[in-house]
């Protein structure tokens, strides 16, 4: 049987922890609110008023399209598509190519310095392996102007960091609901995360600084994981309403 993305590859060792998934998200939470094409996500209403119930939707699709037979991948990928589709009809405007871009981005960026931060460093060829996956997926969306390599994405990544964020209302409003949704604890928690893994175009936007801390906590919890004590500790940071979908996440 024919997978979208090989048995043995890096890309399901990523996508196959949770702890890793959550660090995806955290970037990419921070990264989505400094978009300019963020707007959209407010047309819909989806992501500010259930800001983890989007992140748990989104995650199922990443990992349909990650550990599904190829055909079944081509048709998650298929049906984003038509989500996206059907919400540009609504509104009667086009979200524009480099904001699809933007979100692929995101995915390929996060998904190495997750694993990176958590696990051990990638090889340039793990890292081609990265892109590769998440390249096809924007092929097969139907996205222009995608890089054929990781060495050729890296300056545009950089380009479009440059060009495509801003410090908005929005930002704030999104950052406010996710405040609002983690509880002051938990929230702590999300900026130090960020700050690990944002690039440094987003630390400026958003004025964090340099020096998490969770810096010194990180090597702890990678002991508790040979310990396993981890989930302790997850279940201590996570909301408890998302504990078991969390916890489903572990495949390695």
């Amino acid at each position: 049987m024919e997978f979208f993305v090989e048995r043995h590859s890096i890309v399901r060792k990523i996508w196959g922890k949770s702890d890793t998934i959550l660090f995806i998200f955290a970037g990419a939470a921070a990264e989505f609110a400094l978009n300019k094409a963020v707007d959209w996500l407010y047309f819909t209403g989806k992501l500010p008023s259930d800001p983890l119930g989007r992140l748990f939707s989104t995650v199922r699709y990443a990992r349909m399209i990650v550990f599904a037979p190829k055909e079944e991948a081509d048709k998650a990928i298929d049906t984003m598509r038509k989500i996206h589709s059907a919400v540009e009809e609504n509104r009667g405007a086009v979200i524009p190519d480099w904001a699809y871009r933007d979100v692929l981005f995101m995915l390929i960026h996060y998904s190495i310095a997750a694993y990176e931060l958590l696990e051990t460093k990638l090889t340039e060829a793990e890292k081609e392996e990265v892109y590769n996956v998440f390249y096809r997926v924007g092929v097969r969306m139907g996205l222009k102007e995608l890089p054929t390599n990781y060495m050729e994405w890296l300056p545009v990544r950089e380009a479009h960091l440059m060009a495509d964020l801003q410090k908005s209302a929005f930002t704030a409003d999104l950052f406010k609901q996710y405040k609002k949704h983690l509880g002051t604890m938990r929230f702590k928690v999300l900026i130090e995360g960020q700050k690990l893994v944002c690039p440094n175009r987003v630390k400026v936007l958003l004025q964090f600084s340099d020096f998490s801390l969770l810096t010194p906590v990180v090597p702890l919890y990678k002991a508790s994981r040979l310990l396993k004590i981890d989930g302790l500790l997850k279940g201590i940071l996570l909301p408890s309403d998302y504990k078991e979908q969390i916890k489903a996440l572990d495949v390695y």
